[in-house]
């Protein structure tokens, strides 16, 4: 099982790498380059050009959905991401999870992220890896670590995770694997538009015993908004979530999941204030 995870994490992150031959003058630059976080679902390291702090506000609406925060309705979430020195990025988030039935529940997670190729340059290819620590709902204990892919210049953003995690819960996986890429081209001016998409519980491809229910595949719109001279930034994204194999062992209700128990349909927004 290792070997097919490293696989998949070479699949999505090579492509990445081969678009690192186009160079651009670095007297370009503009504030789109200084924002902390383009994309929704696909975590980066900081942009040499974004390196200092920021404030990101996140939420979402779902119908048959579990959202980062793990609820089927709202979804709000409050996130601090900074740099730390030596190509070291700090994530700290916290999230409320105000469910249909009246519930409310908190979660809590810190990553520490760091670029191991480039990152000395705002444009071009940047791998790095990270580790991170999750308490869920629940009060479960999650250990997680990711590999990032990100490629950045004037017209293009390109970023790729996968995404490992531990659960210490006899009744949860013994190994998670989520991924997910987003592609963002200029349309005009400040605003980005592409594609992101995320696989969730990929496990489930080979297992049938998978504890989470199955993996599934969101594939959506997204977009991206930097006012000129301004701090703030703005990202949309969202579409329908497919079970792209189902397991046959019920899914644990708790697990904190991007992506449904069952066929739905999400929309999550990003604002992102530089401090």
């Amino acid at each position: 099982m290792i070997t097919k995870i490293y696989l998949l994490a070479l699949v999505l992150i090579l492509p990445i790498g081969a678009l690192n031959a186009q160079t651009i003058n670095p007297q370009q630059f503009n504030t789109t380059m200084a924002q902390p976080q383009p994309f929704l679902f696909t975590i980066s390291t900081l942009n040499p050009s974004a390196r200092g702090w920021s404030l990101n506000y996140s939420g979402g609406y779902g119908e048959h959905t579990v959202t980062p925060l793990g609820y089927d309705g709202v979804d709000q979430n409050i996130a601090v991401k900074g740099y730390l020195g030596n190509k070291f990025t700090l994530l700290t988030s916290i999230g409320v999870g105000l469910a249909n039935n009246g519930s409310i529940n908190s979660i809590e997670q810190a990553e520490v992220l760091r670029d191991f190729i480039g990152g000395n340059s705002s444009t071009g290819l940047r791998i790095g890896a990270s580790l991170g620590f999750r308490r869920e709902f629940n009060n479960d204990k999650v250990a997680l670590s990711r590999l990032t892919a990100t490629y950045e210049d004037l017209s293009w953003r390109l970023g790729a995770n996968v995404r490992f995690e531990k659960a210490f819960d006899v009744d949860r996986d013994a190994f998670d694997v989520i991924s997910s890429v987003g592609i963002h081209h200029q349309l005009a001016g400040q605003l980005y538009g592409g594609v992101e998409a995320v696989g969730q519980d990929l496990e489930g491809f080979w297992e049938t015993d998978e504890a989470e229910g199955g993996a599934r595949v969101l594939v959506g719109p997204s977009l991206n908004y930097v006012p000129v001279a301004s701090r703030f930034s703005f990202t949309l994204c969202g579409g329908p979530i497919i079970y792209a194999t189902h397991s046959v062992l019920a899914p644990n209700e708790y697990a904190v999941r991007e992506l449904p128990l069952s066929n739905g349909f999400t929309m999550k927004f990003n604002v992102g204030f530089r401090l």
